[in-house]
C-alpha cells in the first residue's frame, strides 16, 4: 500500500487517493453542470423570454467562465491548485439551485455569471491538479479525468430527465442535487494533492499567450469550436438538410457525445504509448476524415457515424493540450492552463456564432465543411506546435537529462 510521502512541510496523501478524489471532482463537475441544463426550458417560461432574450442570458454564463479562466491562474499561483479546487467545487455547486429560484432577469443573470465563473475556476483549477497527480504516478492521465468529466454529464442529464418524469420540481431536484455533491466533495477534499504557493508577485492578471502557449491555444480554439459545432448543428443538418425525424436527428449529437467519453477513457493508454503529437495528429485527422466523409455521402446513417467518429476523435483534444500545458517547464501550470483555457473557450464561444453565419452565407453543409477543415489543421499543425518542447536528447529518461522533470520529452513517450 502506498504510503503518504513528506515533501517539505506537505503531506502527501497515497497517490490512488489522489486520484480518486480528483476523479470525483471531474465528475461532481459533469453531473452538477448537466443537472442545470434540462431546468433552461422552465426558467425560459418562468420570465417569459423568447429565442433571442434567452440567447443572451445563457450566454452570461459563458462570460462568467472566460473572464475567470485568466484569474484563476493568478489565484492557483497564489494560494496552491488544492486549495483553489476545493474552494471552486464547492462554490460551483452551492451555485447550481441559484439560476432556477432566481426570481428576476436580472438575478438570473447574476446567477449564471456566478455559476460560469466558478465553472471556469474550477476547470483550470482541477486540470492544474490533474498535472500534479501525473507527476506523482509518471505517465498520464488526463484524458481519463475528462472521461469522468463526460460520464458525470451523462448521469446528471439521465437523472434530470428521471427525476422530471417522476413529478420531482426543479427547486427540489437541483438542490437535492447541491446537498449530495457538496457532500461528496467535502468527503474527497482531505485527499486532493498539496501544491505549495508558486507565484507571489502582484502581475497583471491576464498574461498574453505567446510561443508554445499560443500554438496550444489555437488547437484549443480549432477543438472546441468543433466540440461547440457539433452540439449546436448536428442535428439541424441532420433534420433540416437530410430531412431526418427528430429521434434520428438527436441520435447525432449522441454518437457524437458517447465516442468522445468512450475515447477519453482509452487516452491514456495512447499518450502513454505513442506520446501526445502522435495522438493529436491522429485525432485531428479521424476527426476530418469522419466529417467529410459523412457531408459527401449526405445521407442520414453516414452522417451519423461521421459525427460519432468527430466525436471519438476529438475527444482527446483538450485533455492532451490542457496536459501538454500544465508540463512546459519555467511557466507556472495554472497560468499556463488559464492561458490555453482562455484562447481555446473563445473557440466554443466563436464557434456557434461563426457556423452560423457561414450557413447563412453560403449553406450548412459548406459550414460544416469549414469545421472540417479546422480538424484538419489541428492534424497538420501538431508537428509546428510540439516542436519548440522536443528534448535535445529524446532517448534520454533521468531527471538530468529532462530538466529535472523526471519523464521524456512530451512529443514523444512523456514519462
Amino acid at each position: 500500500m502506498d504510503q503518504p510521502r513528506h515533501t517539505g512541510a506537505l503531506s502527501q496523501p497515497p497517490p490512488f487517493r489522489s486520484r480518486c478524489a480528483l476523479s470525483t471532482i471531474f465528475f461532481l463537475n459533469g453531473v452538477v453542470l448537466a443537472s442545470w441544463v434540462p431546468h433552461i426550458p422552465a426558467v425560459k417560461a418562468r420570465h417569459a423570454l423568447g429565442d433571442g432574450q434567452l440567447g443572451l442570458v445563457l450566454l452570461s454564463m459563458a462570460v462568467g467562465s472566460v473572464l475567470a479562466l485568466p484569474l484563476a491562474g493568478r489565484l492557483i499561483g497564489r494560494f496552491g491548485s488544492r486549495r483553489m479546487t476545493a474552494s471552486a467545487a464547492l462554490g460551483f455547486c452551492l451555485a447550481l439551485p441559484l439560476p432556477v429560484v432566481s426570481p428576476t432577469v436580472g438575478l438570473l443573470v447574476l446567477s449564471l455569471l456566478l455559476l460560469g465563473a466558478c465553472n471556469g475556476m474550477l476547470d483550470v483549477s482541477m486540470n492544474a491538479q490533474a498535472v500534479e497527480v501525473e507527476q506523482r504516478y509518471r505517465r498520464a492521465l488526463m484524458s481519463s479525468f475528462h472521461g469522468l468529466f463526460s460520464l458525470g454529464g451523462l448521469v446528471g442529464a439521465g437523472v434530470a430527465g428521471l427525476a422530471m418524469s417522476c413529478g420531482v420540481g426543479d427547486v427540489q431536484h437541483v438542490t437535492l442535487v447541491t446537498y449530495l455533491s457538496v457532500s461528496l466533495v467535502g468527503l474527497v477534499l482531505r485527499w486532493l494533492t498539496p501544491s505549495l504557493p508558486r507565484q507571489e508577485s502582484r502581475g497583471p492578471i491576464f498574461v498574453k499567450p505567446t510561443g508554445i502557449l499560443l500554438g496550444l491555444g489555437v488547437l484549443a480554439f480549432f477543438g472546441l469550436l468543433t466540440e461547440g459545432a457539433m452540439a449546436d448543428r448536428s442535428a439541424v443538418y441532420l433534420h433540416d438538410v437530410l430531412g431526418a425525424d427528430s429521434a434520428t436527428a438527436a441520435a447525432g449529437f449522441a454518437a457524437c457525445s458517447l465516442l468522445m467519453a468512450a475515447g477519453r477513457f482509452g487516452g491514456d493508454s495512447l499518450v502513454n504509448r505513442f506520446g501526445p503529437r502522435c495522438l493529436l495528429h491522429a485525432s485531428g485527422t479521424l476527426a476530418a476524415v469522419g466529417l467529410g466523409g459523412g457531408l459527401l455521402i449526405g445521407r442520414p446513417l453516414a452522417a451519423i457515424l461521421g459525427f460519432g467518429l468527430v466525436g471519438l476523435g476529438i475527444a482527446n483534444i483538450i485533455p492532451v493540450l490542457f496536459g501538454t500545458a500544465g508540463r512546459i517547464p519555467g511557466v507556472q501550470a495554472g497560468t499556463a492552463l488559464a492561458a490555453v483555457a482562455t484562447t481555446g473557450y473563445c473557440g466554443l464561444l466563436a464557434g456557434p456564432p461563426l457556423v452560423g453565419l457561414a450557413a447563412e452565407v453560403a449553406s450548412l453543409p459548406i459550414a460544416l465543411g469549414i469545421v472540417g477543415a479546422c480538424c484538419a489543421l489541428i492534424a497538420a499543425s501538431t508537428g509546428v506546435v510540439f516542436r519548440p518542447l522536443r528534448d535535445p536528447d529524446e532517448t534520454a529518461g533521468t531527471p538530468a537529462q529532462t530538466g529535472g522533470l523526471g519523464y521524456r520529452g512530451v512529443t514523444e513517450k512523456p514519462w
